[in-house]
């Protein structure tokens, strides 16, 4: 009974990414005019637009086992307790991202969405993220990202797939780098560095 609960919990988070995350986040605080006809406005003009490239640079706190935890667990195989890369074991998150690494530093946005173990062979993760900018410059916009994490290492790539708000049509690289994992606590600070096309 619990693995057809856990199953449907994963299903609905699923389908609420898919559905609702990557095709339209919700940013917090957004000041970019998402009405159908703004958005239409928008594509009309377009041909007229160009291309720009946009640097990023922040850090994920992802906190597993803290006392405020910013992920948590949300299903896993009947495999997972016994697998030595958590095979299965699927996570829910809302991790902060700053501006340095200190957990006091600057909050610029949260990582929403999901990650889940998918290698036997590796500790390997599939993140599907959106990253949500609730304060600065792109406050209100979001990008969308979905790829594999091979977490052990040094440098992973992951595709960005798109976004919202300033990042209409994004489309880019997002490079992920350990800054801080506890082996014990689980609890992890990620570095980013996000090169964007967009318009």
């Amino acid at each position: 009974m619990k693995t057809k609960k856990m199953t449907a919990v994963v299903a609905m988070l699923w389908w609420a990414v898919m559905l609702g995350g990557v095709a339209m986040p919700l940013a917090r605080g957004s000041s970019i005019d998402q009405s159908p006809q703004a958005v239409e406005k928008w594509f009309e003009e377009l041909p007229h637009a160009k291309e720009k490239l946009t640097k990023l640079h922040f850090y994920l706190h992802d906190n597993i086992t803290a006392q405020n935890p910013t992920a948590i667990q949300v299903a896993q195989a009947n495999i997972t307790s016994k697998s030595p890369t958590m095979f299965g074991a699927t996570f829910a998150l809302e991790d902060p991202l700053t501006l340095g690494p200190d957990p006091s530093s600057k909050i610029i946005g949260y990582a929403q969405g999901i990650y889940s173990s998918v290698s036997k062979e590796e500790t390997s993760l599939i993140l599907i993220l959106n990253l949500v900018f609730t304060h600065g410059k792109f406050e209100g916009s979001t990008l969308s990202l979905l790829g594999i994490d091979p977490i052990l290492h040094q440098y992973r790539e992951l595709p960005i797939l798109g976004g919202t708000g300033v990042f209409r049509l994004a489309r880019g690289i997002a490079t992920a780098q350990t800054y801080t994992f506890n082996a014990t606590t689980l609890n992890a600070i990620v570095e980013y560095h996000v090169l964007v096309i967009h318009y």
